[in-house]
């Protein structure tokens, strides 16, 4: 059997890296040869989760096709999402918790969806259905993930499933879930180390919706002052950016950690689009969301109804 790569999506957060790597950790132990790849280097909060747990950082690929005709897919689907020859390979799998987009393939393939809060709560079930023991370091990495892409549980997103899998995770792992968890929030928070280009990339996604070319990054904070005094230059790089890739919208969800509120830089056209969306105003290039922590609930479904 030829070997496969297995990677998240692009930007990746923590679910992309620490899914890549329990995925291919799952299928080379059922009789498949894969390595757990990137599509680009850990952000703060990955790179304090690998530390934590003596995790190496996986290798940084810009392309595929070079190296494998087959690959397999984590927490994405949509193809301007993923590795950038995408449409040369072979998907054999697909691992995700997101809406199916812009995804089509020549051939049959496995493909495992669920509307939970994380790829690696589900992952937690596919290894109990395999009969795959997770190691304890595994364990803490993809607890790491279901706290990261819930908010510790508190994201609209949480199903029981989620909380389920933390319990059965951080007891593998042997940690304290909650005293850890909120430690590696903050971690990913330190935004004066960014510039303000890594602030809007760092976990940003492109979305085709309504036929527009939308481009939303999301930013944790513990403080809206760390991005709100520098407001004006992070526009500038919003507009930059936009012009260059030719996004119609950009949009950046300022989401605060510790109370679960949003606040959103709007940038482009259709801004009514956003405020319908939302059913509010935008005010000096600003939104207030009280209470919207996820984008992939949140805003992707509300402006995906607005624009068609």
């Amino acid at each position: 059997m030829s070997k496969e790569l297995v990677f998240g999506h692009q930007n990746p957060d923590t679910d992309a890296i620490v899914a890549a790597k329990a995925y291919s950790y799952l299928m080379n132990h059922t009789g498949y040869d894969t390595e757990a790849v990137a599509l680009g280097e850990p952000n703060s909060e990955t790179a304090f989760v690998l530390n934590y747990f003596d995790e190496p950082t996986p290798r940084v690929i810009k392309e595929a096709s070079s190296e494998v005709d087959s690959v397999m897919l984590v927490d994405h689907n949509e193809f301007q999402q993923s590795v950038s020859d995408i449409e040369k390979l072979t998907v054999t799998h697909v691992v995700d918790h997101h809406r199916i987009s812009n995804f089509q393939t020549t051939q049959p393939l496995f493909y495992h969806a669920e509307p939970v809060g994380c790829t690696s709560t589900i992952l937690t079930n596919l290894f109990d259905q395999a009969k795959v023991e997770i190691p304890a370091q595994l364990a803490g990495l993809m607890l790491s993930a279901i706290i990261s892409d819930t908010l510790l549980l508190k994201s609209p997103t949480t199903t029981e499933k989620d909380r389920i899998a933390v319990k059965t995770l951080a007891e593998i792992a042997d940690i304290d879930y909650e005293k850890y968890g909120i430690e590696m929030l903050k971690a990913g928070t330190n935004t004066d180390a960014k510039s303000d280009k890594e602030l809007i990339d760092s976990d940003a996604k492109s979305f085709n919706l309504g036929g527009k070319n939308i481009r939303i990054d999301q930013i944790n904070v513990v403080d809206f002052d760390d991005i709100l005094k520098r407001k004006s230059d992070i526009l500038a790089a919003m507009k930059q950016e936009a012009d260059e890739e030719n996004y119609d919208l950009f949009l950046v969800l300022i989401t605060n950690v510790l109370n679960s509120d949003s606040k959103m830089f709007v940038l482009g056209e259709p801004a009514e689009a956003v405020e319908k969306a939302f059913n509010k105003k935008i005010a000096d290039s600003t939104l207030e969301l009280p209470g919207v922590v996820s984008r992939k609930k949140q805003v992707v479904p509300q402006l995906t109804d607005a624009l068609d």
